[in-house]
């Protein structure tokens, strides 16, 4: 039998054959893929074939079907393990929170260069925009502008006020998202406005800290009534990029690709070389100085430093 995955709890996984049938499902053995030291060989949205087992209940995964893309990071717990997020996506949703908790620019450029690396769309949403004070609201917008300029889709949204729920659904409709960003930015808040039956649980921000609470456990993709899928993710404290060649880090920033030509060396890294394009753009303000030194940052491999919510 043939179908797709909907959770991975790690062990077992739930795999859904068409809208009213799922069967639980394990893996046989161990499942090796070429070029991936992944935490998890299965993930959600992997299209996969099982034999049903004895009982007739339950399944046992036997082949994992080509993947179109998928979204990887590094694993928290083991640094030279990977971990999918999720695999065959339509496009990504990240969600940022200007504070409460905050969501560094860094943190949005590492997430935004690997669904570049991975040739996944992406849509930034600005969440609990109805709680925002003048201040933090200008900030949102200078934010906001940087990355609208690049060309990134972005959309102003608020879970509990109900703000741009109906647009949001525009961009859902017939098409696999995953929603992701840090915790106690509103994903399963926002995915209740989106779909109300499903009655996610949620949980408040913590005030010590100004960071969420994990209430999404795994991965877990959910059929929307109104066409189209959606994959709820747990909250990640950072985004550890996994096996960038520094050539092509700015292959992975849309600005920086569309210069590069102009620059005197075609290896330009963008650092020290004469005549770089890259670096007279950040000078004369065309390219943002935060994008540049996130730029900078991955290019120097400092992911140990991947987990740092603050403000740069």
């Amino acid at each position: 039998m043939t179908g797709v995955v909907t959770k991975s709890t790690g062990s077992w996984y739930s795999v859904r054959v068409d809208n009213d049938t799922v069967i639980d499902c394990r893996i046989k053995g161990k499942f090796r893929l070429s070029g991936i030291k992944s935490t998890n060989p299965v993930t959600v949205g992997d299209v996969v074939d099982f034999d049903m087992e004895a009982d007739n209940e339950n399944g046992i995964i036997n082949k994992i079907h080509k993947r179109k893309n998928y979204i990887i990071r590094k694993s928290v717990n083991l640094s030279k393990q990977t971990h999918i997020i999720a695999a065959n996506i339509d496009q990504v949703f990240l969600l940022v929170t200007i504070d409460n908790p905050p969501t560094s620019t860094s943190f949005i450029d590492r997430f935004l260069a690997t669904a570049e690396a991975y040739s996944i769309p992406a849509v930034i949403l600005f969440n609990k925009i109805d709680l925002y004070s003048k201040e933090l609201l200008a900030k949102k917008q200078a934010i906001e502008k940087t990355y609208r300029d690049i060309g990134y889709e972005c959309l102003d949204v608020s879970a509990t006020e109900k703000i741009n729920i109906d647009k949001l659904k525009i961009f859902m409709k017939d098409k696999v998202s995953m929603f992701s960003g840090h915790s106690g930015v509103g994903k399963s808040t926002l995915i209740n406005a989106v779909f109300p039956e499903l009655d996610l649980k949620t949980a408040k921000i913590s005030s010590q800290h100004k960071q969420g609470q994990h209430t999404t456990t795994f991965a877990e993709m959910f059929v929307l009534p109104f066409g189209g899928y959606i994959i709820d993710t747990p909250g990640i404290k950072g985004f550890g990029v996994v096996d960038f060649e520094k050539h092509e880090i700015g292959d992975y920033f849309p600005e920086f690709f569309a210069i590069k030509q102009h620059c005197k060396f075609n290896n330009c890294l963008h650092l020290n070389e004469p005549d770089c394009a890259i670096k007279k753009a950040v000078e004369n303000a065309e390219i943002s100085e935060s994008r540049y030194v996130s730029y900078l940052q991955l290019l120097e491999g400092e992911n140990e430093n991947y987990r740092i919510d603050d403000w740069s």
